[in-house]
């Protein structure tokens, strides 16, 4: 279970932003905020615009309606630099391998602290090391990308957005299609990571019980909208979810944290 931060200044606000994709609303008066030293969690149902919002916080799409800022100043006005200088982004893994050794790789994320034709520094170097030593991605280095696995692709990727040496790290959905024990990884990396430096996280996930257990605050998109946001606390609940996902949950204490987590409701043929 996360250990929950205190309100801190406001990193990230959002304030009534709405999106559309061609004619289509994508993002409807989204609103919130994320404090500094936070966890957030977005969840929802599929469709409901939790990627392409992170897609928007990072400008990877541009456009909408309403207001972002971001450590307190528009969006709009930093450069792309800047932007880069403060969120590191983790896309959702989409089978694309590079043809880079993990080192070189996690070393280019120093993109917004170079000029064109400037030199990688020793500080660049420094930091990746850091980095690597952190996300335990050390031992990988001479490696290429292509020859690693699903789960250890996602800790660099983890390593190359804090490269960039970000105050918001965004992460959408870090650990689809990773097994257990791999899952179990990047979730203790990503809590590694606000121990030791400070990082904020919000992240998109469909895992509900695991954003529980991380998460500070849960942030519920239903049809581009913001339907609910609250502590774990208040959101596992199964009239809550129930409005969430327009589905019925079965819900028990977990026996470490006490929090409610879903588990499934099945009987097998006999049960009573």
């Amino acid at each position: 279970m996360s250990t929950r931060a205190n309100k801190g200044s406001p990193l990230l606000e959002v304030r009534n932003f709405s999106f559309w994709i061609g004619k289509k609303a994508i993002l409807r008066n989204v609103s919130f905020r994320v404090d500094e030293g936070e966890y957030v969690s977005i969840v929802g149902p599929n469709g409901a615009g939790k990627s392409t919002l992170l897609k928007c916080l990072d400008r990877i799409h541009t456009g909408g309606t309403g207001q972002i800022a971001l450590a307190g100043r528009p969006l709009a006005g930093y450069s792309q630099k800047e932007v880069a200088r403060l969120l590191g982004y983790v896309p959702q893994a989409d089978g694309r391998l590079f043809p880079f050794t993990v080192e070189q790789f996690i070393l280019m994320a120093r993109y917004p602290y170079l000029s064109p034709f400037s030199a990688i520094s020793k500080e660049d170097h420094r930091v990746v090391g850091e980095v690597m030593r952190m996300t335990e991605t050390t031992r990988f280095a001479p490696r290429r990308i292509d020859t690693l696995s699903g789960g250890e692709r996602q800790e660099v990727f983890i390593a190359a957005a804090l490269a960039q040496g970000p105050k918001l790290l965004l992460l959408d959905e870090p650990t689809t299609f990773l097994d257990y024990g791999h899952q179990d990884k990047v979730q203790a990396l990503l809590r590694r990571i606000r121990e030791e430096s400070g990082t904020t996280i919000l992240a998109v996930t469909h895992d509900v019980n695991r954003a529980a257990l991380q998460s500070d605050r849960l942030v519920a998109l239903v049809e581009g909208t913001v339907a609910l946001e609250g502590t774990p606390e208040a959101i596992m609940r199964p009239d809550v979810l129930a409005e969430i996902y327009a589905s019925e949950f079965l819900l028990v204490d977990h026996p470490r944290a006490g929090l409610p987590v879903i588990v499934p409701d099945v009987l097998r043929e006999g049960d009573a």
